[in-house]
Parts: structure tokens; sequence; C-alpha cells
């Protein structure tokens, strides 16, 4: 009698999932981290410190206020991927994607969130003995929710069979990449499974409620009143929005607004018009109107680097083109030409003076590339400036007052309107910052619709076969050297466009405010950190990417020296864990993660 033997089966992946990057049971796990969620949302009713010193008053039993209201989002977000996780029936829609995943990242980051406020007490008011036992629960509660979120199965990667004749060197590569490959997958997400279409109406409610909820955050955003606030607002965003996107949720909504791209751009609109009459006065809406002027700027170089895949270091010097040429038309005093022309003529001309510059900038220089090409253009944005500040009248020509700059700049007038006089309208008074943020956020419009006309059009998509292969794109066939002139030309006039306009809102144009890396942007450095970080290719990237590099910078003056160090780590840690930029189109995102499955149909490069 022979005996049959039979070799062990391999482990199906759900059997093998059986715990996460700790060893509790995953059963227990989701239990810890759903009823962590839940303590925390009481401990937020509660009081975290006995005294008022704190800022934001964390003393008052019942009623959240300050770093409370946001580890309130953040467990609210945890307890419902939690309860979502268990397959309750109506939580389906809140995770189309990966529930565990989400799970872990909004336990991350109220846990983040609530120990950052725990740690600012006790340094600041000297010592734990400061905290109320509102405290101490949320520390202990987000610590557990962690601590089970983390306890969540993740699918294993499937070992490969070993080689005998691999060597030492080689089985350590391996085992490295398998280990690896497991702690991405406990952070890893699925694909959002297919969702039944909803009918139109709902389609568009959804999208208004998406940009109502962009209007709330940015507005929180802006207005938080200290630094403490801030920091805990990025911590909570940052990590609920990658929570949301691991769910499937942002996925889900983004497929709703590329079916309803003409909706989305109206109500985008919208709500950013809705943003002046959130303020009472013009603090926060001065920030808004440098983030538009420094988002467009933004938008127009995202042609130039994002579809034509043109490398650019002296953008910033067409923002100058078209600000010095409005200031010198526009009626002030210091200015040599002594005119006055009305806005339309001097906004035009900005943006003509801008394209010529592109066209003789681009001409002799457009026909080199990659590093050659980053080179020249830094080249041209310092010989801007240094051309400006020498036509004083005694290095050269009297044009542009040298280092004093074109000052006294009147405010705009138009059909009536003063831009710089405060104004009522249906019950609301909007002031000088905000009337310009309104005229800057039509202008804003106007860029969108170029970039997206151009990008769905046959020249937009020669630029995108030029920033994949030029010299693959020349052998089908298409001029590359008049492609990529037209790219420089467009985008130095929506430069000059913009540059109009922040020649009446500043009142000044200097030479000092168009260097490469000056401290307080628009400058050629924060604009190509804006795209990259953004999403390069697309509408929306610059414009989050523009507006996040301009606040970040203006809320963390408190820093000090460190300030540039903090942001500095922010965006390696930013391209590290997603290269392909914040809001990145579906050819860039295929490209860095390899294993993403390719969609049957690729979005158009402004989607």
């Amino acid at each position: 009698m022979t005996t049959q033997t039979t070799a062990p089966e391999t482990p199906s992946a759900p059997a093998a999932a059986q715990s996460g990057l700790i060893g509790l049971p995953h059963r227990l796990g989701r239990a810890l981290a759903t009823g962590g969620g839940a303590l925390t949302i009481i401990s937020t009713f509660l009081s975290w410190t006995w005294t008022a010193d704190f800022p934001g008053d964390l003393t008052v039993y019942g009623y959240p206020g300050g770093l409370q209201v946001l580890v309130l989002i953040g467990a609210v977000f945890t307890t419902l991927f939690g309860l979502a996780s268990y397959g309750i029936k109506g939580l389906g829609w809140l995770t189309p994607g990966s529930a565990d995943s989400a799970l872990k990242l909004a336990a991350l980051g109220t846990f983040a969130t609530a120990w950052y406020t725990v740690i600012a007490i006790s340094v600041e008011l000297g010592g734990v003995v400061n905290l109320e036992p509102g405290g101490y629960l949320v520390a202990v509660a987000t610590l557990a929710a962690l601590l089970g979120a983390l306890a969540l199965p993740f699918e294993r990667p499937a070992p490969d069979l070993a080689d005998p004749d691999d060597t030492g060197l080689e089985r350590f590569r391996h085992n490295s990449r398998q280990n690896w490959n497991t702690f991405k997958a406990a952070f890893a997400s699925t694909t959002p499974a297919p969702a039944r279409q909803l009918p139109a109406y709902a389609e568009i409610l959804v999208i208004v409620a998406a940009m109502a909820a962009g209007l709330l955050v940015f507005t929180y955003g802006i207005g938080t009143e200290y630094d403490e606030l801030f920091i805990g607002f990025l911590l909570t965003a940052g990590f609920c929005f990658a929570a949301l996107g691991k769910s499937g949720i942002v996925a889900r909504v983004s497929a709703i607004t590329a079916r309803h791209r003409t909706v989305t751009m109206a109500g985008a609109f919208v709500a950013a018009a809705a943003f002046p009459f959130t303020q009472s006065d013009d603090q926060y809406a001065t920030i808004g109107v440098y983030i538009l002027i420094f988002a467009t700027v933004a938008l127009g170089l995202n042609i130039v680097v994002g579809l034509a895949g043109l490398l650019d270091l002296g953008y910033v010097a067409f923002l100058g083109v078209g600000a010095y040429t409005s200031a010198l038309v526009s009626g002030s005093p210091s200015s040599p030409l002594h005119v006055n022309w009305p806005f339309w003529a001097s906004a035009l001309l900005g943006a003509a003076v801008a394209m010529v510059f592109g066209v003789l900038i681009g001409a002799p220089t457009l026909r080199l590339r990659g590093d050659y090409l980053a080179i020249v253009t830094l080249g041209f944005g310092e010989i801007f400036r240094i051309t400006v500040l020498n036509m004083d009248g005694t290095s050269g020509p009297d044009v542009t007052n040298g280092s004093n700059g074109i000052s006294s700049i009147p405010n705009l007038n138009i059909l009536g309107f003063d831009f710089g006089k405060d104004h009522t309208f249906l019950g609301a008074t909007i002031g000088r910052f905000a009337n310009y943020f309104l005229l800057m956020l039509l202008i804003t419009l106007i860029v969108v619709v170029v970039f997206r006309r151009s990008s769905d059009s046959r020249i937009g998509r020669a630029w995108i076969a030029i920033r994949e292969d030029e010299t693959a794109a020349l052998a089908m066939g298409i001029n590359g050297f008049r492609v990529k002139l037209i790219a420089f030309a467009l985008g130095a006039s929506l430069a000059g466009l913009a540059g109009s306009v922040q020649a009446h809102v500043t009142y000044t144009v200097t030479p000092e405010q168009y260097q490469f890396a000056h401290v307080v942007p628009p400058n050629s450095a924060f604009l190509l950190a804006a795209v990259v970080l953004g999403g390069m290719g697309t509408i929306a990237g610059p414009l989050v990417g523009a507006a996040l590099l301009y606040l970040i910078p203006a809320k963390l003056q408190f820093l000090g020296n460190y300030q540039l160090f903090a942001f500095g780590v922010a965006l390696v840690l930013l391209m590290r864990f997603r290269p392909e930029g914040l809001i990145p189109n579906r050819r860039r995102q295929l490209e860095f993660h390899e294993e993403t499955e390719a969609p049957a149909v690729l979005t158009k490069a402004g989607a």
C-alpha cells in the first residue's frame, strides 16, 4: 500500500490576510478602531485644559472649540469608515473603494491632530498637569483607534517561487522588495467597484455639495486665527482627503465632474465668487486675490511645462513684463509716459507685449531641449530683472525708475466702478481687495477656458506628443519648433494678462518682485512647484497647488528661520508619496504607479 502525498495548498488571499501591521486579530482591531473613534467624538465635548490661556478656549464642556473641532471631524470619519468596514447596510456608498485603507488614514490623521494638541497644551502651559479629563481621554482614544486600524487585514502580495540558482544578494533583494510591497499594501486602495449611475439632477447635486465643501474648507483654512489651529487644519485636511481618496469617494466624484465639465466649471466659479461675501473685512480677501494671481500665472505656465513639456525657469519675467507695461500706461505719476489708458487697453497691451517677448525669447532658444532650455530661460528671467533695475536714467534710459520701480499706480475704474472703494452688494459690503478678487476671478476663468480649449484642440494634442517623445512627434510630421513657440507665446501672454492686474493690486512694481526665488511668491521657483505638485497637464492641479504654496508660507511665518525648512520637508514628503501631483491626469498617474490598472479610455489632458 502506497501513501500518496500532496503538496500543501497555497492559502488564498482572504485566508492569508489575517492581520495587519501589528499582531492583534483583525476583528478586535476593527472594533478597537471604531470604538476609539466613538470615544474621541465624546472627548471633544469635554474640557481638555483648565485655563483659557491656550488659544481656542478648550475649557468648555458640551461645545467643541478650536482644535477640538478638527479632532471631531477626524473622529467622525474614523467612526463612519469603521462602521462601513463591517458592511453595515446604508454605508456602502461611503466606501466604494477600500474601507480598511480609509480607516487607517482617518485614524492616523485624528491621532496626529489630537496628540499635537495635547503636546502643545503641555508645552505652552508647562506640563501634562494642565490637561483636563477630556485631554487624557482623547489621547488614549485616538491611540487605541490607531492601533486598531493598524491591525486591520490587507492582502499580501503572492510570493514568487524561489530560484535555486539565486545568490544570497539576490535573495536579499527579493525579500526586501516583498517586505516593501507588504508595507505598501497596508495603505493600498482597491479599485472602486463600478457604481450605478445616478440621475443627472442627482449628479449635479453631488457637484454642488463638493463645491460647497471645497469653499468651506478653503474659507476655514485661510481664516485660521492662530498658528496651532492652522497646523491642526493641515493635518486633518491632508489625512481626511487621503482617506476619502482611498475610500473611493474622490474617484466617484471625479467621474461625475468629468461627465459634467461645464457644470463643474460654473459651480467652481460661483463657489469662488462667494468667498469675498464670507469675509467681514479685507484681511483674508487680500490673501485670496494674491492666490488667484499666483494660480492664474501657474496655469499659464502649465501650458508650457504641463502640456508641451518645456522646462521654463524664468516664467515670472513675463508676469513682470505685463505688470510694468500696464503700470507705464495706467496714469502713474512716476511713469515717464504720462498716459492714462483704460484697463481693457492696458491689459491687452500687457498681454501683447508679454507675448512678443515670449516669441523673441523662444525663437532662438526653443531649438534647445531639457536642461539647456532650462538654463537659457533662467538667464532670461535674470536679464529682465537686471534690465528694469538699470533703466533708471543713470545706467540706462529713464523708463522704470530702477530699484524704486513705478509707484502710486491708481486703482482701476471700469465703467464708473471704483475698485478702490467699498461697495454694498445684496446687503454685504465688499472692500478693495474683494473687488480685485472678483476681477481676478473673471480673468482666471478666461485663462481656464483658454487652457481647456487649447488642450483639447489639434495643437494641444501636438503639445502632448512633443512632451511624450519629441523625436517620434517630429517623425510623424509635427512641426516641433512652431508648436513649441505657440505654447511659449500663449503662456507668456496669459502671464502678462495677470501681471496687468497685479500692478494695480500692489500699487507698486519693483524689480525684486520678479526674482527666480523671491521670499514671497509668485516667483519662478514657486510657480514651477505649483504646477508639479498640483498636477501637470490638468486645470485643477495648478490652481490647488498655487493655493497651497501661497497659503502655507503665509501661515508658517511664526516658524521664523525654520519656515523654509518645514516647507521643504513638506514638499519632499509630498513628492515621495504622491509624485504625480495632488490632482494628476490619468496618463501621468499610470507613469508613477505601474500597479494601477490602465483605464479603458484615458481622460483628456485637461481633465
